[in-house]
Formats: structure tokens, C-alpha cells, sequence
């Protein structure tokens, strides 16, 4: 099982002592507005986020994001299918505006392109959220087009935003 380390925060596996946590941010309106998980947030679907797979497998690889106490704070799943790889990141609102996003998802892509030697990673997000789209511009990610009306959100047809890094990007 692969952890990753950075200076403020330890990403690794969920535990069945994260999942109290974990529900109730997921359950936050205001965390699960441009997500994509049915509402209410269950434990039994928290449950199914579990798993001993190593980060890197093919198909989603769910991790959590915790502060070097213990703390969950939020999570980020790595979908990889061959040598591309989507990701997405969630934390919780008090967790918000302080960096720890950037953090992880610096760690994250480094291990993908550094350790899993992928060619690409890409994130999907609804563009609405502005706030996630200049976190993925800021840490080096590219707009690469806008899918119109492509995603059914609770019941509404969404636009899809498209961000990716190349590896040969990330290491300039």
C-alpha cells in the first residue's frame, strides 16, 4: 500500500476509523455541490471506498488525505487505465483555503509521472467550480476544452471541464 508523505500531510488507505469523518463531509452540501456522489452520503457507500489496493492499479484507487496527527481532512481517488490516469480531490470545508489540496495533488501527480512514469493525468469538473479550476491552474494544470452538457449531476445535464498535464510539462 503506497503512502505519501509531504511536509504538512499524509496521503494513504482509508481506515474503517476515517469513515465517520469521511461521511460527514461528503455530506456537507456545500463539499458535494459539484460532486458526483448520490446524496445522502451513506456509510455503506463510504465503506466501498475501502480497499488494499496499491495507488496505481488500474481503475479507481481511493486515498485519504490526513494532517501528520492522524486528522482526516479529505480524500483523492487516482483512476489509472494504462498509461494515462484521472484523479479528483475532496476536502472538508474546514480543511478548505490553506493549501492542502495543492499539496496533495503535487504529491500525487509527482508519483504518477516520477513512480508510475504515466504520460498524462487529467481531471474532470464541473465549471462552475471556479475555485477548483484555479487550484488545477495553479498547480500546473491546462484547460483543455469543455464538454457541453455531458454529465448528469443529480438530475441536471452539467457542462465538463477537462484539465491535464502531460509528464513532460510537469517536469519543466
Amino acid at each position: 500500500m503506497t503512502t505519501l508523505s509531504t511536509l504538512r500531510l499524509t496521503v494513504r488507505p482509508l481506515t474503517q476509523e476515517d469513515l465517520p469523518a469521511l461521511v460527514t463531509y461528503r455530506n456537507d452540501p456545500e463539499v458535494a455541490r459539484y460532486q458526483g456522489w448520490a446524496l445522502p452520503y451513506t456509510p455503506a457507500m463510504a465503506q466501498g471506498l475501502l480497499s488494499d489496493n496499491p495507488l496505481g492499479v488500474e481503475g479507481w484507487v481511493q486515498r485519504a488525505i490526513a494532517l501528520k496527527n492522524g486528522e482526516l481532512i479529505g480524500d483523492l481517488a487516482l483512476n489509472r487505465r494504462g498509461p494515462q490516469a484521472e484523479f479528483g480531490v475532496t476536502l472538508s470545508r474546514h480543511a478548505q483555503g490553506h493549501g492542502y489540496a495543492s499539496e496533495a495533488i503535487r504529491a500525487l501527480i509527482h508519483f504518477a509521472f516520477h513512480e508510475l512514469n504515466l504520460h498524462r493525468v487529467h481531471a474532470s469538473i464541473d465549471p462552475r467550480n471556479q475555485a477548483v479550476a484555479g487550484l488545477l491552474r495553479h498547480v500546473g494544470f491546462r484547460h483543455e476544452g469543455t464538454h457541453l452538457k455531458s454529465y448528469c449531476l443529480r438530475g441536471e445535464w452539467t457542462d465538463d471541464a477537462i484539465y491535464a498535464v502531460l509528464q513532460e510539462e510537469w517536469r519543466a
